[in-house]
């Protein structure tokens, strides 16, 4: 499965985004939520799920959208599977290294 993924140094963090390539360019709603899932936020080129969610390690906040990305983050235990939001039935889950 692909992904897109965008690395991004702000400050001292480093900003990792990753999308399941369907869902780039999509705006999911859900109730008062409207989750926009920007091409300039979560493009910085196509790899596959396994590529980017190894780059989780050396990432301090990282933004994940869709089915694939965040369940292969569950199987690699960064994200636990209660701390997921689903917007229109998609998963959705930030981490945040302190």
């Amino acid at each position: 499965m692909e992904v897109y993924v965008k690395l991004k140094q702000v400050g001292k963090d480093i900003i990792l985004a990753i999308c399941d390539a369907e869902l780039l360019g999509k705006t999911l709603q859900e109730d008062k939520i409207i989750f926009k899932v920007k091409d300039e936020f979560y493009n910085g080129g196509k790899t596959t799920v396994d590529d980017a969610v190894g780059m989780i390690k050396n990432a301090t906040i990282v933004n994940l959208v869709g089915k694939c990305c965040v369940e292969k983050a569950i199987q690699n235990g960064y994200v636990h599977p209660d701390a997921i939001l689903s917007i229109e039935g998609i998963p959705h889950a930030q981490i945040m290294k302190i």
